[in-house]
């Protein structure tokens, strides 16, 4: 299986069984990942070198625009976009195999996890899994240690706050903050 076969299958939600072949690339690919990140994360870039390495990562350009505060963690890399003028603050993790599409002037806090993967419930296929997208609009911020979690989508002009585990979609222009997280706010111009 290569990346965009792989991309595809999750595209349509496929369930990954352990071992199976969509299982094995993302092993395969986590080892492609970890040695960009390990480079990323352990020694001094600068913004331009920082801009390369992730471009590497995600296996396709991002603009000038585009800022990351090391370190940065993921298990396959290349199923995430990015907007313009993105920010990705220090620490956070971005399981990405399930798909991660994130829109333009989106601001990520510290330690936030973006998880698109889920493993089955029963006991005997645990190792067996889920994935669905995460999909965060334009003029999003996420406050540092937030989570969100697979299937969800962020629409435009939301925030998240600090510390919220996000389970269910956020509508536009309203903040949402708890574990499990709730509107708190419209957001009014």
């Amino acid at each position: 299986m290569n990346t965009v076969q792989f991309k595809e299958e999750m595209k349509k939600k496929t369930y990954i069984v352990a071992k199976s072949e969509s299982h094995l690339h993302m092993h395969e690919m986590a080892q492609k990942a970890r040695r960009i990140t390990m480079n990323m994360n352990n020694a001094f870039h600068t913004n331009e070198e920082l801009r390369d390495l992730f471009s590497q990562l995600i296996g396709k350009a991002v603009d000038d625009g585009f800022g990351l505060f090391p370190p940065f963690y993921t298990d396959y890399g290349q199923n995430i976009s990015v907007g313009k003028n993105v920010f990705i603050n220090s620490g956070c993790c971005f399981q990405d195999q399930g798909g991660i599409e994130i829109g333009d002037n989106v601001l990520i806090g510290q330690q936030v996890v973006l998880a698109t993967l889920n493993h089955d419930l029963l006991p005997e296929n645990r190792a067996n899994m889920s994935p669905a997208p995460i999909k965060i609009g334009n003029d999003v911020w996420i406050g540092a240690h937030a989570t969100i979690l697979s299937g969800v989508t962020i629409n435009n002009g939301s925030v998240v706050a600090a510390g919220a585990v996000v389970t269910k979609d956020v509508p536009e222009n309203t903040v949402v903050a708890g574990v499990p997280a709730k509107i708190i706010k419209t957001i009014k111009e």
